[in-house]
């Protein structure tokens, strides 16, 4: 078979209910900008405008998201690292508060409402906590390290260079992303799901699980991407040019 088909872009012209209507994946990355339903016949200008948000910034996330091969690079050098990190921000505390804790909650109830001592079941568990715990660590050093660094940057850069908080233009060039270890236990335990269970269990409970799961992996890999593929390259950018 051949690659997948490239889905279409969005454009600041077409209705937004009728983009999220086919796309509801969607829907969680607008409300990281604070846009919710109800969205009614109005463009994507038009709730940008209604909502005060950098049109450019929010079709670029959106893009980036929908197509796999999506790397604006020119539009990229006029965003600040701050609306990077911002967006960032708010899909890690998605994860944590919305995510982790639906997976945790079904998966809960799949393992309670099975047979006693199936080993996979505990295997499937482990895995799970096992991703857990390296999915919040990573966010607690964004948190404390990783962001904080990159912000501190771009301010100094900007100061250094300027004297303003004029945006700072930058080369920042595509770069291969290859998976990450957090990506690679979501996989494997949607595999282990897929390939190994065995025994008496819930039908419907195990299939929200795998739906769950793979709404999280899919938001990952893309989150993944806007972050190793967009700010990383900025702050080697950034590190090059205060160095100089």
């Amino acid at each position: 078979m051949g690659g997948s088909l490239k889905m279409p872009l969005v454009y600041p012209d077409m209705q937004m209910s009728e983009v999220v209507e086919e796309h509801p994946s969607l829907i969680p990355i607008i409300n990281r900008f604070g846009v919710r339903l109800g969205l009614g016949d109005k463009s994507v200008q038009e709730i940008c405008d209604e909502y005060r948000l950098d049109t450019d910034f929010l079709l670029t996330v959106i893009n980036t998201f929908l197509n796999e091969e999506y790397f604006p690079e020119k539009k990229l050098q006029t965003f600040h690292t701050s609306q990077i990190i911002d967006y960032l921000v708010k899909t890690n505390q998605y994860y944590l508060r919305f995510q982790l804790p639906n997976i945790e909650h079904h998966l809960t109830s799949f393992i309670s409402m099975s047979i006693p001592g199936n080993q996979t079941l505990a295997l499937i568990g482990k895995f799970f906590f096992s991703f857990k715990d390296e999915l919040v660590a990573r966010i607690e050093n964004d948190d404390r390290e990783w962001f904080p660094y990159c912000l501190a940057l771009s301010e100094k850069l900007q100061d250094k260079l300027y004297g303003t908080k004029d945006l700072l233009p930058l080369l920042i060039h595509s770069e291969k992303y290859t998976e990450d270890s957090i990506e690679e236990l979501l996989a494997d335990l949607k595999r282990i799901m897929v390939k190994h269970l065995s025994g008496d269990y819930n039908l419907n409970l195990c299939y929200a699980v795998i739906s769950a799961i793979c709404s999280l992996e899919k938001d990952i890999r893309q989150h993944n991407r806007i972050r190793f593929r967009i700010l990383t390259p900025m702050v080697r950018a950034m590190e090059k040019i205060s160095v100089q």
